[in-house]
């Protein structure tokens, strides 16, 4: 067996661990340059780090957060995903939805905010309504450029042989768009995490790491603002390389042999 894909994956584990090495100098270096209650340095925040997590409120911040994204990243994926390959059998569907994507995905998900606010009033709907509205445009919008390339003989085939638009949906389009719909899916985790912390720092209801993060920032802790920076870069890090990067080897394995 070849040993390409191993050494294709030690070298992205260097450059992960170089560049986590670079981002931490960097941050211990501004440390030293500015005074403590600007810019506290690595140890003081990993060691108040160590201290809040066995504590019930980071457990409840976490739960909060993972929850909404859970709710919102969920229903982007579907309703991308089903949008998607509904656009790649029909043809009009697919151009209109497209050209809305192009114009609203210009929009930051943060400004749908104060709309929501009013139409759902505070609570964990309207974040998870941003969440899902920002994660949605990847999603949907990487699926339908995959099914522009799926190969016109291959769907004539299966016209020819009688099959349905819901069985070329699932055995034609759907096995043919699935790299870039793994890809889609992570680019639509990115969108869905930025715009969860700042939805929960702007709205400031319930317990979230967003909501946490903007205490501290109101409060002057710095101590506690860079320790919520580092849970959020940690979270999303863990989650997109570890969750989603496992996710889509075990979905396209058949790349990785």
């Amino acid at each position: 067996m070849s040993t390409q894909p191993r050494i294709t994956g030690n070298r992205k584990k260097l450059a992960m661990a170089v560049a986590v090495v670079s981002i931490l100098f960097l941050w211990q270096v501004a440390a030293w340059m500015l005074p403590d209650f600007l810019m506290p340095d690595v140890w003081t925040v990993f060691a108040r780090l160590i201290e809040e997590i066995p504590s019930a409120d980071f457990r409840a911040e976490l739960a909060g957060s993972l929850t909404r994204l859970g709710f919102g990243y969920g229903a982007a994926l579907l309703l991308g995903i089903g949008f998607g390959l509904i656009g790649g059998v029909l043809f009009f569907f697919r151009e209109v939805l497209k050209s809305a994507i192009i114009i609203l995905q210009s929009i930051p998900s943060i400004a749908w905010v104060p709309l929501f606010l009013i139409l759902m009033g505070f609570g964990n709907l309207p974040i998870i309504v941003v969440v899902a509205l920002a994660a949605f445009f990847p999603a949907a919008l990487s699926v339908m450029n995959a099914t522009e390339s799926v190969l016109k003989v291959h769907v004539s085939a299966a016209r020819v042989m009688g099959a349905s638009r819901l069985a070329l949906l699932r055995r034609v389009y759907l096995p043919a768009v699935m790299p870039e719909l793994i890809t889609g899916a992570q680019l639509a985790f990115g969108n869905a995490w930025r715009a969860l912390i700042s939805a929960e720092m702007l709205i400031g209801f319930g317990q979230g790491l967003g909501r946490a993060l903007a205490y501290a920032g109101e409060t002057a802790d710095m101590v506690g603002v860079m320790t919520n920076i580092l849970v959020i870069a940690i979270l999303a890090t863990l989650i997109d390389l570890v969750l989603l990067e496992n996710l889509k080897r075990r979905v396209l394995r058949y790349q990785y042999v």
